[in-house]
């Protein structure tokens, strides 16, 4: 996966912000606004936006796309729109409340598939590198590296849990017939609403 600087990381933040305020005003504006501001991240790449309450850290919306469908410039304006109004946990974000959230972009390295035993499959996953994505028949369920980690889960809680997000009993990721992916991610989070941008290390 290709990395990107703390400045680069810093523009995409901004520009999923920016995103978002100008959807809120108008949802008709034009989104290739946005584009064109960051356009050089033409790279192919799964993306994710997350919304926090500052300064609890409460979720407020977190929305993206798993796997590289779109130029990262697109996945990220998408995504950021997406999470700030269509997340099915929560009603639209206002834009009075837009100024007390703090924007999170990860960027999405290619899916790697994981196969073997159950016991093979736990020794794959490692908690603070990988994210997870399964899925089986109708089901998808994704989870950040960042989650696993801020719930202090092991690796088989983390498949566990991956089972649940995408609807399905736990333990549904030792069969056989199950499509199950590992990934990694780059981090990048504002500090605070509106106010300087840093790389999250796991």
């Amino acid at each position: 996966m290709k990395s990107y600087s703390v400045e680069e990381g810093e523009e995409l933040v901004k520009a999923a912000r920016y995103a978002i305020e100008l959807f809120l005003k108008s949802p008709y504006f034009d989104r290739k606004i946005i584009y064109k501001k960051i356009e050089k991240f033409k790279d192919m790449s799964g993306a994710f936006v997350t919304l926090e309450h500052y300064p609890t850290g409460t979720l407020r919306g977190c929305i993206g796309f798993p796997l590289a469908i779109k130029p990262l410039y697109e996945a990220v304006v998408d995504a950021a729109i997406s999470a700030a109004t269509e997340d099915p946990r929560f009603v639209p974000l206002s834009h009075v409340e837009l100024a007390e959230v703090t924007i999170e972009v990860s960027i999405l390295s290619k899916m790697e598939k994981i196969t073997g035993k159950p016991e093979e499959i736990k020794e794959q996953v490692k908690v603070g590198r990988d994210g997870l994505f399964i899925e089986y028949g109708y089901y998808s369920g994704l989870l950040l590296p960042i989650v696993a980690v801020e719930e202090g889960w092991n690796s088989e809680e983390f498949l566990d849990n991956v089972c649940m997000k995408a609807g399905l009993p736990t333990h549904t990721w030792q069969r056989s017939d199950v499509s199950l992916y590992r990934f990694t991610t780059q981090i990048f989070r504002e500090i605070k609403p509106e106010d300087g941008v840093e790389e999250i290390k796991l």
